[in-house]
């Protein structure tokens, strides 16, 4: 019986305290993304996964079916594309990774934003839909911001349509399933180089593992000592980064790259509108404070990972420098006209 359903093989093998092989989470993959598994099988299937950490293998050979499945955005030299995107799950900040994408675009570098709205009310697509940015944008709007903005928005919901056959059960579940670590590895635009927080420590070496396996050319998998999926302001932040096959530790302080050490509760948004509002204070106002010193932390490992500086410190001075010349306030400006902007669409 086993034999023919995949996904109660792989049940079977959770259960007896094994791993599984790329190929075997695939396969229970396959079907359960087709919508032929029972609710039943879905949940036993997740709680069994969610009960300990996954291991490197079972998340590649996860995000392999993902990305079979996911609706992609065709751009040309993908290699080049950099996403920061987060699992959540974490001490809720203001949306940093959200704005270090706006300022890695500001500097240059081709930005694929992906991205949900969050059980907090106040994730990435909240946060963009009130800064103006088209949610629905088609395909075509998505090319038209990236080619002109410098950054899209890839909505995941749009893209990942077939997770919808496991919603009912996560939901039912109530807790943090392998769906949440999948999310960042699975960039409809196959960005090459991320910037990737976990909310758990433990979760950081197995996603660089699947990072390394699915080719990336330059990324990094990040928490913070203070519980973050970010790089923190207020304590060090573990780095794994993934590179020519190789992964290499590294930790990261605010004031190794010269800023200023903050209390965590000084990032803190407190609903959607603190969030939007700290957002812009830094972005379009050009505030300091703690607010400012995280976005330029997070901002500058991104730019070294789109190689538009050599050290993560430099990142920081370029970061300012984008800040303070008003290129963020304007690349957030353009993008938000060019996401509602018609293009012919060829969506089906």
């Amino acid at each position: 019986m086993t034999n023919d359903n995949p996904l109660l093989a792989a049940i079977c093998i959770l259960k007896g305290g094994g791993s599984l092989e790329e190929q075997e989470i695939s396969s229970a993959f396959r079907v359960i993304m087709s919508g032929k598994a029972h609710d039943g099988l879905i949940g036993a299937f997740l709680g069994l996964l969610a009960s300990r950490v996954p291991t490197g293998k079972e998340l590649a050979g996860a995000s392999v079916v993902m990305k079979e499945c996911v609706d992609s955005v065709s751009l040309p030299e993908p290699s080049t594309l950099l996403d920061t995107c987060g699992t959540g799950g974490a001490p809720k900040t203001f949306n940093v990774s959200t704005a270090a994408g706006i300022v890695a675009a500001s500097c240059g570098v081709r930005v694929a934003k992906h991205g949900n709205r969050s059980r907090t009310g106040r994730g990435s697509a909240e946060v963009l839909e009130q800064l103006g940015i088209n949610l629905d944008a088609t395909k075509e709007q998505q090319v038209a911001c990236l080619d002109g903005a410098g950054i899209c928005f890839c909505f995941a919901p749009k893209h990942h349509k077939a997770v919808a056959h496991v919603m009912p059960v996560r939901k039912e579940l109530g807790f943090p399933t392998i769906f949440n670590l999948l999310g960042p590895l699975t960039n409809p635009c196959s960005a090459g180089r991320q910037l990737l927080g976990v909310w758990d420590n433990s979760f950081v070496e197995p996603m660089a593992e699947a990072l390394r396996s699915s080719g990336t050319i330059k990324s990094v998998v990040v928490h913070s000592h203070d519980g973050l999926d970010e790089i923190s302001i207020s304590a060090p932040t573990r780095l794994c980064y993934v590179q020519n096959d190789a992964i290499v530790e590294d930790v990261v302080d605010p004031e190794s790259v010269g800023l200023q050490c903050w209390d965590r509760k000084d990032v803190v948004a407190t609903d959607l509108q603190d969030a939007v509002e700290t957002l812009t204070s830094v972005l379009v106002k050009g505030q300091g404070g703690a607010p400012r010193d995280m976005v330029l932390l997070n901002s500058a490992v991104a730019l070294y990972l789109a190689q538009r500086v050599e050290r993560v410190d430099e990142g920081v001075s370029m970061a300012a420098a984008a800040i303070d010349s008003g290129q963020t306030k304007e690349t957030l400006e353009l993008w938000s006209e060019l996401s509602h902007t018609n293009t012919p669409s060829t969506d089906e």
